[in-house]
């Protein structure tokens, strides 16, 4: 069963690549999805970051209040590797039991793991490939400011939050250019798709 580990910076295009390979029929295992998950009212991970970081974000309603705990996180190097250092072993378990569950498919299955933050949390894992979605950060930031309602100082924090796009392509094994068009970009992800499904050479 392959592995496929599919990262890319804010607003490059991954959640696009995503769900084409799910088109195509791969099982896509969202990591943001499963930290949402993970952080819902009455978990541990939720309580842990009330603890770390105050009830101020709790919203009314018991969710986790985002946008409170972002304008933290992402004005704070220390306080993202806090909050990380509670939610990444609780995303790590929770994706290997959706991992293990997907290996009940059979062995034509081909598991996608839909991961922005590969490079800080998930580096060492043994996959059969890492896909890197990749458009510069001038594109990216455009694409907040039109999409997301950013301002371009909003947009830059989110982008340097992360690790630099370098980093990221050190570990690809497959490169997406999102930079162009939508119907370029889906035609690497189709590319993609037929090399994973190509019977081996005999």
């Amino acid at each position: 069963m392959p592995l496929i580990a599919l990262t890319g910076g804010i607003a490059s295009g991954k959640s696009t690549i995503a769900r084409r390979l799910a088109e195509h029929g791969a099982v896509v295992v969202d990591a943001d999805a499963i930290v949402r998950d993970v952080q819902r009212p009455g978990s541990p991970v939720l309580e842990a970051i009330s603890a770390e970081f105050g009830s101020g974000v709790i919203a009314a309603d018991g969710e986790l209040d985002r946008a409170a705990l972002a304008v933290i996180v992402f004005a704070d190097p220390e306080a993202r590797t806090r909050l990380n250092e509670i939610v990444h072993p609780a995303v790590r378990a929770e994706s290997q039991r959706r991992f293990d569950e997907a290996l009940g498919r059979g062995d034509g299955t081909i598991v996608v793991y839909d991961v922005p933050l590969l490079v800080e949390a998930r580096v060492d894992d043994p996959w059969d490939s890492v896909v890197v979605a990749h458009a510069p950060a001038s594109v990216r930031r455009e694409r907040l400011q039109r999409l997301r309602g950013m301002t371009a100082e909003e947009a830059d924090r989110r982008i340097s939050a992360q690790v630099d796009d370098d980093q990221r392509l050190a570990i690809a094994d497959v490169v997406i250019d999102t930079a162009g068009d939508l119907e370029a970009t889906l035609a690497q992800v189709d590319a993609l798709w037929a090399e994973l499904t190509a019977a081996p050479a005999s």
